[in-house]
């Protein structure tokens, strides 16, 4: 292997990535998803739109008015329509739950006989419907306790002593910045590296290629190495982000996340390798990347849904891409901590290495140094 040629062909691709203004785009394009989706993404559900028919005027049903209203997770407002006229504006996307306090409410309540509130929530996104719900069911568990204690009875008989690990200020920011990293990691590697063989070809220049004496290897080490170092950075300045402008907690260790983020690169590039060989066309290129990346980025990343409520065939999706592998230890250092303590963690990086090395032995052997 010929270290002079290598270094002719890295300095010629910096060359053509400053030219061609691709340079600003590999820092410019993973800042602009980390700020639009980092401040976009959000999980949990404030301000519900809420509609509140008192037909009781107890002072259990005021009390339970009062703890909805004193909150922010609901706009709630008592008002006089028919039910039909409140599920009208549900269906009509005006409002979001309507709450129906029965009469005879607290009669009930305090003999000791069932009373049934009616829950109305607008379910057309199940995930939104489920944490509103669990809202409403919350406040109304919350204040049964405390009429119960008010009557002498121990409201205490069932508690639930709640403790939130790992996030404990139940913050968007970071369940969702973590999980980014590893989506822009996968797509803008993976983006520049598939132009690098096509856009060769479509401008005739790949025929220098076919009849240089430089081998197959030396080939896609000088055409990877300056994006690989260039995205390099990109792992340190998207840290920082989430570090500084995002307030993301550390508390693992950093090397094991500089070393799975450079495995991590080493698959993304691989990825987009293999899309600039089968294809012919930039276009088609980038089209077919942003398909490979993206979606499975989003859907098997753990940043919307968790991986372990999969089943089925979404479950064997899921292990078949490596995100999920990498935001696995993502998350770890960010969140958890645990760091190669964990056995999931050393399997999940020995997996991203595997990865990676099967993509690039793939991508030399499809790479043909004739014209087909």
């Amino acid at each position: 292997m010929r270290s002079g040629v290598i270094r002719a062909y890295i300095l010629k691709e910096f060359k053509d990535l400053a030219r061609t203004k691709m340079l600003y785009l590999v820092y410019i394009l993973p800042t602009m998803i980390l700020l639009l989706f980092g401040y976009g993404i959000r999980l949990e559900v404030t301000h519900a739109r809420t509609i509140i028919l008192d037909n009781d005027n107890s002072k259990l049903s005021l009390d339970l008015i009062n703890a909805l209203e004193h909150t922010k997770y609901f706009d709630a407002r008592i008002s006089t329509m028919s039910e039909q006229e409140a599920l009208r504006l549900i269906k009509k996307g005006d409002a979001d739950i309507l709450i129906i306090i029965p009469a005879s409410l607290q009669k009930r309540i305090l003999k000791h006989q069932k009373a049934q509130i009616g829950v109305f929530i607008d379910g057309a996104y199940p995930m939104r419907a489920l944490t509103m719900q669990s809202y409403v069911e919350g406040e109304i568990l919350h204040l049964a306790q405390k009429l119960l204690a008010k009557r002498g009875f121990d409201g205490n008989l069932i508690t639930v002593n709640q403790r939130t690990l790992f996030n404990q200020a139940m913050r968007d920011e970071n369940a969702i910045v973590p999980g980014l990293i590893g989506l822009i990691l996968l797509v803008a590697p993976a983006l520049l590296a598939a132009l690098l063989i096509v856009k060769e070809k479509e401008l005739g220049t790949i025929f220098n290629f076919y009849a240089s004496p430089i081998g197959k290897t030396e080939f896609l080490i000088a055409k990877l190495t300056p994006v690989f170092l260039l995205h390099s950075l990109n792992i340190f300045i998207l840290f920082l982000w989430a570090i500084y402008l995002f307030g993301v907690p550390f508390r693992g260790s950093f090397t094991l996340y500089w070393l799975a983020s450079e495995l991590y690169l080493f698959v993304s590039l691989g990825i987009g390798l293999l899309v600039s060989i089968i294809t012919r066309r930039q276009i088609v290129a980038v089209v077919l990347t942003v398909i490979i990346t993206v979606i499975p980025g989003f859907l098997y990343s753990g940043i919307l849904m968790p991986i372990s409520s999969m089943q089925g065939a979404s479950a064997i999706e899921a292990h078949l891409f490596p995100v999920m592998y990498y935001n696995h230890i993502v998350y770890d250092t960010f969140l958890v901590g645990e760091g190669l303590a964990s056995h999931k963690t050393v399997l999940y990086l020995a997996i991203l290495a595997l990865y990676g090395a099967v993509l690039m032995v793939l991508g030399t052997h499809l790479l043909r140094k004739e014209l087909r």
